[in-house]
């Protein structure tokens, strides 16, 4: 986060970027029976991101692929050669960017009592004082890697939100309105280890921040890992739907403890076949990317695979061809 900025910016227009983003190069694709497409997190099948790169490509038939870490480092993080040999092994392998799955505003809100719940980093440790300068690095990676989404949250969960809401939300909002300059979709993700965890805070949250280009990364499984909450078709009702934009692929089971546990997509107990069928008929045209997080099946190559079948499986049975 220390390179200068307008060498970076240089060295992009020097590599002559295509100036044809993701959302216009989806109204130009040819319609199928489905209206989104299929994609998978990178570091989800390994850190090594050729070999991620070639299964998405080749074992799974994917043209997308969403990126958050690779070579053990968060994508905030990677140095200017790094950008240009990921960039390389894209074209290399024909795949087109979905958004970049930062870790923005995944941090604890100042002098705020947190909940204490399991914390996935991803190879980021930023402050909360570093935001600013991280949004601007996500919106000068959007440009490296010709996409129109960053992914964010909205902090660590607190044992009581209600008094820090409103600054939260304001905080949101002028992200947004930064974003919006550069023509830049802010995708919320629903996070149950953040304050927005389910579908009724997530509509919530989307009606307190009407920006057009705010809208949700709608991950059915993060809100099924919460105690009592029934993602589709209750969370999924409450939402606006015209501002999901991006979906998160991943499976939930809740075991005679209580306690939730990732599962292989198709294996837990998320309708996945009723919340796509639902999502065609509302007209969704982004992203469906698997997020894997179950490791019951071998190594993380292994159970991506067995998860991404179960996903196809589902678009199947829902009738929907992707």
């Amino acid at each position: 986060m220390s390179a200068s900025r307008r060498d970076f910016l240089k060295g992009l227009t020097a590599a002559g970027l295509s100036a044809t983003l993701p959302s216009q190069v989806l109204a130009q694709a040819k319609s199928t029976s489905c209206s989104f497409h299929l994609a998978v997190i990178n570091d989800e099948i390994t850190q090594d991101f050729e070999r991620a790169c070639q299964i998405a490509s080749k074992d799974f038939g994917l043209q997308w692929i969403e990126l958050r870490e690779m070579w053990n480092k968060n994508i905030i993080s990677l140095d200017e050669k790094e950008i240009a040999e990921a960039r390389r092994l894209l074209q290399k392998y024909q795949l087109r960017v979905t958004d970049i799955a930062s870790p923005l505003f995944k941090v604890s809100w100042p002098d705020a009592p947190t909940e204490s719940r399991h914390r996935d980093q991803f190879n980021a440790d930023v402050t909360f004082k570093q935001q600013d300068e991280l949004l601007e690095r996500c919106i000068e990676l959007t440009k490296a890697f010709n996409t129109d989404r960053i992914r964010c949250f909205d902090f660590w969960r607190l044992k009581d939100q209600k008094p820090y809401r409103a600054a939260m939300n304001e905080k949101l909002r002028k992200a947004a309105e930064r974003c919006a300059k550069d023509n830049i979709i802010l995708l919320l993700e629903n996070e149950m280890s953040c304050n927005t965890a389910t579908g009724d805070e997530a509509a919530a949250l989307l009606e307190a921040i009407p920006n057009k280009n705010f809208m949700l990364n709608w991950d059915p499984g993060n809100a099924g890992a919460i105690a009592g909450n029934v993602p589709y078709p209750n969370g999924y009702s409450l939402l606006p739907k015209e501002r999901i934009g991006h979906c998160h692929c991943k499976d939930v089971k809740r075991g005679p403890d209580g306690k939730s546990g990732w599962q292989a997509v198709g294996q837990g107990e998320i309708d996945w076949v009723g919340q796509f069928r639902a999502m065609q008929r509302d007209g969704y045209r982004y992203a469906v990317s698997l997020e894997t997080h179950w490791r019951g099946g071998g190594t993380p190559e292994e159970c991506t695979r067995t998860s991404m079948q179960g996903l196809k499986d589902a678009l199947k049975k829902a009738d929907l061809n992707c």
